[in-house]
């Protein structure tokens, strides 16, 4: 892991401001002469600054991502706790830590953040961002302030403006941080009982009933109680404790909350006709927390833009486990441009769905 720390204040979209600003990242290969071999990948809710330990399928040696090609960055966001600013962080001349009085950043901030590291970097041309979930909420931002950063980017179940529904889902989870009453204090463990709650809730929107159907169904049909599905539960609230800090899980779905890319632009579909890259924007069909209607929005939006929908029996988290079919897409949509570049080929629009219903008025493949 590598630092930026940036001892002038930073502005905050809620008008707060920070007083100073660390970003932990990482770095894959060599940013090579042309220096235009540049790919960001935008982290989501609960990852880290190494996308070789979450995505390590699409990058890494041998990957579609290969460092040999590519000069790879990858930001841990703001408010996260991996080592950006967030609530482990000490307020300054404070002797605590900030906790629940972080203050409210957006998805807005986090792009920001990313673009001070990348004038850090010496970075002024993108050719690949890509990011799922709420790293794409974040590449839609960043690639709307700075059009001209990015080449190419590739949105994986994503949005341009978080839903009633997501919201919604996300006020269930801080309501089972707050029924905690150690969250925000000194204890050990404080808020451990609160987190494992709210990610047993975050679980049912990452998945999809075919998930739970195909794992978590019990051997015979003898048992009354203690069922694997309610075990399951509670080991995926156990280990996201073991490693994510509850204060921090409240602010970033806080900042998941308070994306929309057309407040203060004229509205999302102005805010998206900014983005001049070609786009490849990719739904998964049993998504229940990011539907499929959302990433056509974008796509219908963005000027030159694909949309490109995956099967997958894992809702939401396809876009971390279907990796075979993304990097086919990623791999059929990037363009060589290190020997004999060529201009890339506008990319048309294309909607497709699981079988062989498609949008009206959509082209089907």
């Amino acid at each position: 892991m590598q630092y930026l720390h940036l001892n002038h204040p930073f502005p905050l979209e809620s008008g707060q401001t920070l007083d100073r600003l660390t970003i932990c990242y990482t770095t894959y290969g060599q940013l090579n002469a042309a220096r235009d071999n540049v790919v960001w990948v935008a982290h989501a809710l609960t990852g880290n600054a190494d996308p070789v330990e979450w995505w390590g399928e699409l990058v890494g040696s041998g990957r579609v991502l290969d460092p040999a090609n590519y000069f790879i960055v990858c930001a841990n966001m703001l408010g996260s706790c991996y080592g950006t600013s967030g609530p482990t962080h000490y307020a300054p001349g404070q002797s605590s830590r900030y906790g629940l009085e972080f203050p409210l950043v957006t998805t807005r901030d986090m792009a920001r953040a990313h673009e001070l590291l990348s004038l850090h970097l010496g970075i002024d041309h993108i050719y690949l961002g890509i990011g799922g979930s709420m790293g794409g909420q974040q590449l839609l931002e960043w690639a709307i302030e700075a059009p001209q950063r990015f080449e190419q980017l590739c949105l994986l179940a994503t949005n341009a403006k978080h839903s009633p529904w997501g919201i919604a889902f996300n006020e269930a989870q801080r309501m089972a941080l707050q029924s905690d009453p150690t969250l925000g204090t000194d204890q050990a463990d404080a808020g451990r009982a609160g987190l494992a709650a709210a990610r047993a809730v975050a679980m049912l929107s990452y998945r999809h009933y075919q998930t739970y159907g195909g794992s978590q169904q019990e051997a015979d049909d003898q048992p009354i109680d203690n069922f694997r599905a309610s075990s399951y539960q509670q080991y995926q609230g156990q280990k996201l404790w073991q490693r994510f800090d509850p204060a921090a899980y409240w602010v970033l779905s806080k900042a998941m909350d308070s994306h929309n890319v057309g407040r203060k632009r004229g509205g999302v579909a102005a805010a998206l006709g900014r983005i001049t890259a070609h786009t490849l924007v990719v739904g998964i069909d049993t998504d229940l927390l990011f539907p499929v209607i959302e990433q056509s929005e974008i796509a219908e939006h963005i000027p030159l833009s694909r949309f490109e929908v995956i099967t997958s029996d894992f809702g939401h988290d396809g876009f971390l486990t279907e990796t075979a079919t993304i990097k086919q897409l990623l791999q059929n949509f990037l363009q060589v441009r290190f020997n004999g570049r060529k201009p890339a080929p506008l990319l048309n629009k294309r909607l497709a769905f699981r079988g062989s219903y498609v949008l009206p008025g959509s082209e089907a493949f």
